[in-house]
């Protein structure tokens, strides 16, 4: 669907404007297929973001800090997000031997386990929206870089 349609308008103050708006409007278009594919999971894009994050340094544990400074979102509340996840046993909050004032924290098997099937969900919902071909997505990759570059 054109951007036009999308927001019933196509008064933009120029090619620029409707670009920023036009990615705006895509973030908030894949995230919203992103969140129904992860909700089946009891997954935020958020927790998962946490997730994927501690997957990433596994099996070492990081300190809150560390993950949020790796968040897509970051403005994200990282203890809460941590909180909700050691509620559901994805994830193992301890005291640094090294700080104790430092919390750290560890993805556990069911954290990895979940974390696992929901990419697979999510790997599915790319295949179906997003309908780029590879070299289509690398030229994409490096408009985007070169967008937030400049």
């Amino acid at each position: 669907m054109k951007l036009q349609e999308a927001i019933k308008t196509d008064k933009f103050r120029n090619a620029r404007h409707m670009a920023m708006l036009n990615i705006l409007y895509t973030a908030y278009w894949l995230k919203t297929h992103n969140n129904a594919a992860l909700k089946s999971y009891d997954l935020t894009s958020e927790q998962y973001n946490v997730l994927r994050i501690l997957k990433g340094k596994h099996p070492e544990p990081m300190c809150v800090k560390d993950i949020g400074s790796r968040m897509l979102e970051k403005s994200s509340n990282v203890p809460r997000i941590v909180d909700r996840l050691v509620a559901k046993n994805f994830v193992e909050r301890s005291n640094s031997q090294e700080d104790k004032r430092e919390t750290i924290i560890t993805v556990t098997d069911a954290g990895l386990k979940i974390l696992e099937q929901s990419t697979k969900a999510l790997d599915k919902v790319a295949e179906k929206i997003i309908g780029l071909d590879e070299a289509e997505a690398l030229e994409l990759n490096e408009q985007l870089e070169k967008f937030r570059t400049s």
